[in-house]
């Protein structure tokens, strides 16, 4: 038995995340569908990581292109999530 620095390293089970846009066959989204962009972000107004929300590449791409779109146009904050 070999023991890492600190202990042992314990490994779980992690469910996998599956993109909810590819589930609901979204194939673009829009800067105008705020809803959908502010549960993205977080309260802090960062887009959240794929490794959080489960998004898959082509879709965080176009998720964060909507959000930076929305921030320019006023709809979403560039902090303090939307500005509803």
């Amino acid at each position: 038995m070999s023991f890492q620095r600190g202990g042992r390293r314990r490994s779980f089970q992690r469910r996998p995340r599956v993109c909810q846009f590819c589930v609901d066959n979204i194939d673009t989204l829009d800067y105008k569908n705020v809803e959908v962009l502010a549960r993205q972000t977080g309260p802090d107004g960062k887009i959240n990581p794929r490794r959080r929300t489960g998004t898959c590449a082509r879709h965080q791409r176009m998720l964060a292109r909507a959000i930076k779109r929305a921030r320019h146009m006023a709809l979403l904050g560039f902090d303090r999530g939307t500005w509803l």
